[in-house]
């Protein structure tokens, strides 16, 4: 089995050479964690697939630019989130005026996040309009700042900030709907 014999590194150098072995190889040991980071900015797991093959034509493309500086997953997540990214602005939708119409007044528990699942919560952030879904993802996710974000995006930092603060919202909304635990007093674990 190559995936036991061959050194990331090596696996690299393979793919700079058009080694298709080497390129399986590399698809294999990463396709699955950066199918989860697709997932999160897509809207269902077809789309999150499509994203993840345009990454990877990226990655091959674009792997003699690996410089060794930080690790080359990272590198491949990178290439992963911004081809969300690119998605995103290709559809060229315009959510800054779009979601300032929808409102929602209630107010944040964090700790219901605390009662669903981890499937649960990656299944709601798909479900959320495509602008809030980006923000949240970029902001609580990823751990870029709102300043990164509207440079990413294109759009003012403080539209980033109202538009997390938004997802925040619509996700506890959601939740609340969905699990009825809003008004069920939080009790601390024994």
């Amino acid at each position: 089995m190559i995936s036991m014999l061959l050194s990331i590194e090596e696996i690299i150098k393979g793919c700079i050479d058009g080694n298709r072995i080497c390129q399986r190889e590399l698809y294999d040991r990463f396709s699955s964690k950066m199918l989860g980071v697709c997932m999160r900015y897509a809207k269902d797991r077809a789309e999150a697939e499509d994203m993840l093959q345009e990454g990877f034509i990226k990655v091959f493309k674009n792997i003699s630019s690996f410089r060794n500086e930080g690790s080359f997953e990272g590198w491949v997540r990178r290439i992963m989130i911004f081809t969300a990214i690119n998605l995103f602005n290709q559809r060229k939708r315009k959510f800054k005026e779009s979601l300032d119409a929808e409102l929602y007044d209630i107010a944040f528990d964090d700790q219901v996040i605390e009662k669903i699942a981890a499937k649960e919560i990656v299944a709601l952030v798909q479900q959320m309009p495509e602008g809030y879904r980006t923000i949240f993802n970029l902001y609580a996710v990823e751990g870029y700042t709102h300043r990164e974000i509207g440079e990413l995006l294109n759009i003012a930092e403080g539209t980033s900030k109202s538009q997390y603060s938004r997802a925040r919202q619509y996700m506890q909304q959601t939740l609340s709907k969905h699990y009825q635990i809003l008004n069920e007093p939080f009790q601390e674990p024994k």
